[in-house]
């Protein structure tokens, strides 16, 4: 893993659940994503955070239906993570989200500046509340409830955008203060269109 101040564990030093876990993204990505061995170096931080991350960002493994799309969840993450300066969660969620919306630009635009990106009325909104909650959540009142409601979210969606928001809120600072970097295949994913698969 490339950090300046936490040396990554080495993987056969690893409890055999976190070694699976990490040995099936790896399976899945073709590497292992600094964070899964950041992490790792504190076993019960590890489960607990991918706990929640998975019970947040995959709620249909736990049988929870939600009316946010992975690339809204996507979205709110690398919105938000810019605004804390993160850059580990930008990069990382950041390729994420441009393969999940298949659009290369995407994740750049809400990065810099949501306000002006391509994305629909609902995901500005969306966003907007996100930022609230990043930067000035003891501001929430009911119209932001209301203004979300017009768009189609119900009370369970804007839990969700808001604990995303403030899940991430501690990713981001725990991957900055560790000097956690993102790893070198994040930058080139989904930046390329593809054709449809006929």
């Amino acid at each position: 893993m490339t950090t300046s101040r936490y040396p990554a564990p080495d993987l056969t030093d690893l409890p055999s659940d976190i070694l699976s876990k990490i040995l099936e993204v790896q399976a899945k990505a073709g590497f292992i994503p600094n964070v899964f061995l950041g992490f790792a170096r504190r076993p019960a931080e590890w489960r607990a955070f991918f706990a929640y991350h998975d019970a947040l960002m995959a709620p249909e493994t736990t049988g929870r239906k939600s009316n946010l799309t992975k690339g809204d969840r996507e979205m709110i993450v690398t919105t938000t993570s810019a605004a804390n300066n993160c850059l580990y969660c930008v990069v990382a969620h950041g390729a994420i989200l441009r393969i999940v919306e298949k659009k290369p630009l995407v994740a750049d635009q809400v990065a810099v500046n949501y306000k002006k990106a391509d994305i629909s009325p609902r995901q500005h909104a969306m966003l907007d509340f996100a930022m609230k909650i990043c930067q000035h959540s003891a501001d929430v009142e009911d119209i932001d409830f209301d203004i979300l409601n017009a768009h189609g979210f119900n009370d369970e969606d804007i839990w969700d955008i808001a604990a995303i928001t403030a899940f991430f809120g501690l990713s981001n600072r725990m991957a900055s203060f560790s000097g956690m970097m993102p790893n070198p295949e994040f930058y080139l994913m989904g930046r390329e269109a593809r054709a449809p698969k006929a």
